[in-house]
Formats: structure tokens, sequence, C-alpha cells
């Protein structure tokens, strides 16, 4: 990496060392915004962008890719964030925002969905006596979880069998952290998503570091943004749309739930701390519901308790369902 290139890195600010551990922060976001962008048909550009950087290539035609994604599956509720078809390969990228090593087996039931379209598509004879050709699968999974992984892993679909067990079949898919600070030479050599691992690690900083709400911290990483970043028109434009998949895709009984799960993992201490997190917000919600009963406007009740009006919006619709 040059040296211009690490001191613009420097003044835009490495938060790679800022903890995000216990924070309670939707994860669900970060993987459909990735797809808001790397998937989105009217920036192939950034997704050709993208493709080149993991790949070492340097095509120029956006209108050579040709976007599948799997956006109807209903087998097991599962949908892939981008798949695409380029240069005679079917790309399959999904963003992770916690580590999972089942990600190979969901890689082979999405790579039979989308070779099973692409077959019909093309009216290939799959009992015919010429052999049907197919793009070569290219399985890529991008991280940015608040655990600490490495640059690059390998998982492969075999990890899940029996020690010594051999298998006919075999599912390889590299595992790339883009968290902001790792894989500077990768993020650099694609903007969008460098722009992308800047955004998200900002607000996630803002609201654990800085006890922001979501909304402020949307709103102020963006306005931080660098003007050069690709991307920040996009999300200017779509501010609304970003806070959307942040706010109302927000799944508290899952995250709850996931939350208690990881605490007995990692310890009873841990646990009981994020209880009296959770605690603290639960009795916020009711003093907001309270407030509202007695005739307190919305802006009242967050000028008073220092909570933004999305936020407030959110509570009370909960305790109207």
């Amino acid at each position: 990496m040059s040296a211009s290139k690490r001191d613009r890195n420097k003044r835009r600010g490495d938060r790679k060392n800022k903890s995000t551990k216990g924070s309670g922060v939707n994860n669900e976001y970060r993987d459909r915004l990735f797809k808001f962008i790397f998937g989105n048909p009217n920036h192939k550009e950034w997704t050709l962008s993208l493709y080149n950087a993991v790949n070492g290539s340097n095509y120029t035609d956006a209108n050579d890719i040709e976007i599948n994604t799997i956006d109807d599956a209903v087998y097991m509720k599962m949908k892939n964030d981008v798949s695409f078809i380029v240069d005679e390969t079917l790309n399959l990228y999904e963003q992770q925002s916690t580590y999972n090593p089942n990600v190979p087996l969901r890689f082979l039931i999405y790579a039979g969905m989308l070779i099973d379209k692409y077959a019909r598509q093309r009216n290939l004879h799959l009992y015919g006596s010429r052999l049907q050709t197919i793009p070569v699968p290219k399985c890529v999974c991008f991280y940015n979880g608040k655990a600490e992984r490495e640059d690059r892993t390998i998982l492969k679909f075999t990890d899940g069998f029996p020690l010594g067990a051999k298998s006919d079949i075999e599912v390889i898919v590299t595992m790339i952290n883009i968290n902001y600070g790792h894989n500077m030479e990768l993020l650099e050599g694609c903007e969008p998503l460098r722009d992308y691992s800047w955004f998200v690690d900002g607000v996630v900083n803002k609201q654990v570091q800085d006890r922001q709400s979501l909304a402020r911290a949307i709103d102020e990483t963006i306005n931080e943004m660098p003007d050069d970043f690709v991307i920040k028109q996009f999300l200017l434009d779509n501010k609304a749309e970003v806070k959307r998949m942040w706010i109302t895709e927000y799944d508290e009984k899952r995250v709850l739930a996931q939350q208690l799960e990881d605490g007995i993992e990692i310890g009873m201490e841990r646990g009981l701390k994020q209880g009296r997190e959770e605690g603290k917000i639960e009795t916020m919600k009711a003093t907001v519901q309270k407030l509202f009963k007695k005739g307190w406007s919305i802006e009242e009740i967050a000028e008073f308790e220092d909570v933004d009006v999305v936020d407030i919006k959110i509570w009370l619709n909960e305790s109207a369902d």
C-alpha cells in the first residue's frame, strides 16, 4: 500500500480497535445494506469493482454482469445476498455480521438453487447425451462482525463431517474480514467496499462508544463521510431506506435470544451485565409509554429522555402491537 493511501486511511479514522462487544447492535442491517449496495442492478459497476478486487481482475464493462440473486426463495426462508454471473463464473457473495461455520452448507443450497435456475432459463438438457456446461461457482463470505477474525479464513463443507469421513461433495468458502482496518489493500481496490466498511464501522461506534441513537448515528456518519466516497450520494439519496433497514427489520426477540445463548457460552458474568443493560432499555421504554399516555408529545418525550424521535416512535408502535 502506498504512503498516500496509508495517510488517507489514517485521516479517515482507523476504528479497528474500538470494541462493540455486548452492544446489542442489530446485526441484520449490515446484511441488507450490503445487498442494497452490491446487488443493486442500477449500480452494477460497484458489483464489478468488488469482483475485480476479490479476483485481481480488471474488467471494465459492468453490462457483462448478470445478477441472479435469489429474491423469492422460500426453502427454509433462505435468501442469498448477492449472486451474479460474469466471465463464466457463478459468484455467490454473502455478508455475515456474526461468525457462522455453517456458511458452506448454506452456499451448497444456494448453489443448487442457482444452478437449477440457470439450467431452466437456458433449457439445458440434463438427461441428454451431450455434456452441458455451467459457470464455475465461486463462494465468498464477507465478514464484519464484532468477534476478532483472521483477514482470510477457509471454511469447508466437509468440516462438519465426522472425523476421517470422506465425501464426494465439497464446498469451499473464502471468508474475508472487511472490518475497517482489515484487508485494506482489498478495500482500497474496491472503493464502494471501502466506503461501506467505513460507514458500518462509524455507525456502530457512534452507537456503542458515544451512546447515540441509531438514527442520529446514521445521520452523523453519513455527514462525516468524505465527499470523495463513491457511495456517499447514494446513501444521502436513500437515507430513509437505509434507516428502515436498520430499524423496521429489528427482531428484538431474536436478538435477545442470541445474546442469551452467547452469554451462556462466554460466561454468566457477561450475561448478567448484558441483562442489566437490557433492563435499562426496558425501563426507558416503559417511561416513554407512560408519558405518552399522559398526553406528552413525542418531541417532548424525546427531549426529556434524550432519545431520538425515531426510537420513540418505534417503542410506541411496539406497545401498540
